[in-house]
């Protein structure tokens, strides 16, 4: 695969969903079974651009959305965190047409997952790229001090340049051709009016414990990859082991991605994007698995 390739045409053309807050931004584009793929926090869309292009190719709608405040969805949203993303999510999919399998990175992972335990009917499976499913392990003054960095660090006049160095440190490993394009557009759209207070506002509300709480409650077959070299994890071969034991009714399939960190879809389409492709096939049977959900 061609990793240099440009952002296709779909990033451009934006659709707004309407929501209590605000609106939220996405692209759509294909026909058939619905694909919404979820960014993680202080990321964009485009974070996907390895994947859409696959799976139009593999017969798919593909939906990828802004989270609240990020790219071009509205700043006015006074709610952030995994729970308002996963309604959004499934407030898309109702939009789009139920079901869909969501794809999530990082906290889009988290609300991605918090969604199929709310609304199984609407998820008909759920692929996590570094996935925060749970708080990290570490003392009650550790988060409190993390919050305070957080509040520090994503604050004017430097908030955007520190989360652009951030960024690119949490891409370890092989590294995406066209990185420094996206770590640039991250900064400059945090540079809008607004946006680094949503960020900060997000970064400060986020607490997977809501997540880890339902865990239990999903239905929908899971694939996830994490990378060997995540910063996110104190130990990633710990993290995808305990994501591996959570055998839900549909089954877990993890896998370690080497030479990656947290954005094992952008740094490693080798290894995810084929991955992905089959496990989405594993869905469609002649039955059409997914509608058969809905």
């Amino acid at each position: 695969m061609d990793t240099s390739t440009p952002p296709s045409a779909q990033y451009l053309r934006v659709h707004y969903l309407a929501r209590p807050e605000g609106r939220i931004a996405y692209s759509v584009e294909g026909s058939g079974p619905l694909v919404v793929a979820v960014p993680g926090m202080g990321d964009l869309r485009s974070s996907f651009r390895e994947l859409v292009p696959p799976l139009l190719a593999a017969g798919h709608r593909v939906a990828v959305m802004d989270l609240r405040g990020h790219g071009q969805s509205d700043t006015t949203f006074r709610t952030h965190g995994d729970v308002p993303t996963a309604l959004d999510i499934l407030a898309l999919i109702d939009e789009l047409g139920v079901p869909a399998v969501v794809l999530g990175n990082s906290m889009g992972a988290a609300a991605a997952a918090w969604a199929a335990a709310e609304r199984p009917a609407a998820i008909a499976g759920l692929v996590l790229y570094g996935p925060m499913l749970r708080e990290p392990s570490a003392s009650r003054f550790v988060h409190m001090m993390n919050r305070t960095l957080y509040r520090a660090a994503i604050a004017k006049p430097w908030g955007a340049a520190f989360w652009a160095g951030y960024y690119r440190s949490l891409n370890r490993g092989v590294r995406a051709p066209w990185l420094p394009e996206h770590v640039a557009a991250i900064r400059s759209s945090l540079g809008e009016p607004g946006r680094l207070r949503s960020f900060r506002d997000l970064a400060l509300s986020l607490d997977h414990s809501v997540v880890e709480a339902r865990l239990g409650e999903i239905t929908a077959p899971i694939r996830a990859f994490i990378g060997t070299g995540d910063p996110d994890y104190k130990d990633p071969a710990a993290e995808n082991e305990w994501l591996a034991g959570l055998n839900g009714p549909a089954g877990v399939t993890t896998e370690l991605v080497p030479d990656a960190g947290h954005y094992p879809h952008a740094q490693r389409p080798d290894i995810t994007v084929p991955a992905t492709l089959e496990f989405l096939g594993s869905l469609r049977g002649p039955a059409d698995a997914w509608a058969s959900r809905a």
